[in-house]
Parts: C-alpha cells; structure tokens; sequence
C-alpha cells in the first residue's frame, strides 16, 4: 500500500505537457515557423548520442524552444544477455544533459547473441520474460534517475510460450517494475485489430494510473493487415480511441508520430490541435496552450 501511495504521488506529481510531435529534421523549418501549434517535442535518443557538431546545434536548438521529452529504441530491454553497460551510460548521458520530466524505452528486444537485429521485437507473454525485462529495468534505474515510461508495441503474430493476454502482461510488467506506461494507442488498436480483441476491454484492464503518455498516429492496411507505418493522418477509430482514454486516464501529454508520406505541416498542426483540445475537455491539460517552461 505504501509503495502503491509512492507510485501515485510520483506521476500524478508530473507536469501535464498538452499535444506535441515527434520531432523528424524533415519538417525543422516549417516547425519553427507554427511554433505555437506544439506544446513539446519528443525526440529519438539514438539521433544524438555520439553527435556532430550539426546534431549538437540542432538539439540546442530545440531545448531553447520546446519541452523534450527523449524516446529510446535500442536499450533491448527484453534482451536475456541483460543490458550495454556501454550504450546505457551513454543514454544515461543524455538524458541527463536534456533534463526532462519522464523518458520513454519500448517493451521489447533488439539485441539477441550481441547482434544489434534491428528491429523492435515482442517477447512471449509469459513469467521469463517478466523476469528480464524487470531485471533490466532495475539495472536501468540504478544508472537514470529519471522516471522511466514503457511503450506498448505491435506484434503480427502471438509468440510461442506466452501463458497470460497483453494486457496482463503490461499490469504485470508496469507493478513489478515500478514504471508507467507510454501507451501508442494507433499499436494498441492495430493489435486489436490484427488479433482479434476488444480495445475497450484492454484499457479497462490497465492500471489507469499508470498511464503518463500516448503515441498516435495512421496506418495502412496491406494484405489484409493492419501496419503501424506512421504514414497516414489519425483515422476516426483511433480518435475515438483517444478519446476513451483521455476520458479514463490521468494522461500528462500526447505525441503525434508520423514518419512518412509527411503532408503540409499544417495539416500535423491540425491533429495536434485536435488532439489538445481533446484532453483540455477532460481537464487533462489547459487550452490552447499546455505549459510555460524555462529556456534551458
């Protein structure tokens, strides 16, 4: 119970972030020039470690103007062989140089036998994996102090072995490990999708307290499947998504992410409004505008 109090002292405690983007040097120009539609900017960690002089300035850049919120793909936290003591301190580097409230790793592998594999893979749902992931997790943590958010992926098949449903899983994983939850609501309706369950009976299943951040987006169907491409403009189901968990969840901020077929920033502008004043309905955030923060 004390520990529980802990918990919800700790991410309640967050700052509420509004809509924000995830930040791609394509649309830099066109950034800066609608500021004013994004309240922060969620940046890939593996873009800056070992940076040029280039990245560097770009990096600065952004701090000067936005809230940063550093997203990580390749700590391979469900890697058995456990974690790089190497990439870890490097990471733990940035995100101390950046400062920000909560970083984001993916609940997955992508390192097996010391070969990077890249790509993010799902584990089995099952006690093995829930041992390794927290394991790694608490070597993690002893390094960055920062809170720590894991995200949700796709999967286009059930692993092998798995003993419980996701959403056990991720109550299981999010308890143990003492962590919150990066929820990507486009991969959870994906999910539900390709595999056949009911997303509201997912969401009611999770600790909604846990929740600190989501992840939306569209995606393409292709031979019969649904693909988290992050190519096309949010459909009317994920938005209807959005809204149940919004309604349900104390979320502290939202990331538009969207890495291909890039259209007319305006366009991004327009969802990331959309996606403002949806949370300010359900006194997740103020409107228009989110936070005020310190140049850093």
């Amino acid at each position: 119970m004390w520990r529980l109090w802990l918990m919800n002292s700790a991410l309640s405690s967050l700052p509420a972030l509004g809509a924000g983007l995830g930040f791609r040097s394509a649309f830099r120009s066109s950034l800066f020039l609608q500021q004013s539609a994004v309240d922060f900017l969620e940046i890939t960690i593996e873009h800056y470690l070992d940076a040029n002089s280039e990245k560097e300035a770009e990096l600065s850049l952004l701090r000067s103007h936005f809230p940063l919120i550093p997203h990580g793909l390749n700590m391979s936290l469900g890697s058995a062989e456990g974690i790089d003591p190497v990439y870890l301190d490097k990471v733990a580097a940035f995100v101390e140089k950046v400062n920000p409230p909560w970083w984001s790793e993916h609940i997955c592998f992508t390192r097996a036998g010391g070969i990077d594999i890249g790509h993010l893979s799902p584990l089995p749902f099952h006690e093995e994996s829930l041992e390794i992931l927290c394991r790694n997790i608490e070597e993690v943590k002893k390094v960055i102090s920062t809170p720590l958010i894991l995200e949700n992926i796709t999967y286009m098949l059930t692993i092998p072995g798995s003993t419980m449903s996701e959403s056990e899983f991720l109550c299981r994983l999010l308890e143990e490990s003492d962590c919150g939850l990066l929820l990507d609501v486009t991969n959870l309706y994906t999910n539900s999708v390709n595999h056949g369950y009911d997303p509201i009976a997912f969401l009611e299943a999770l600790p909604a307290e846990r929740v600190v951040q989501l992840h939306f987006v569209g995606g393409m169907w292709q031979q019969g499947r649904l693909l988290d491409t992050h190519s096309q403009a949010t459909p009317p189901e994920i938005w209807s998504l959005l809204d149940e968990v919004l309604r349900r969840m104390p979320v502290k901020g939202m990331i538009l992410e969207r890495d291909e077929n890039i259209p007319a920033f305006s366009e991004l502008a327009e969802e990331m409004t959309k996606a403002r004043h949806m949370g300010a309905r359900y006194d997740r955030w103020k409107s228009p505008h989110a936070v005020e923060f310190a140049t850093l």
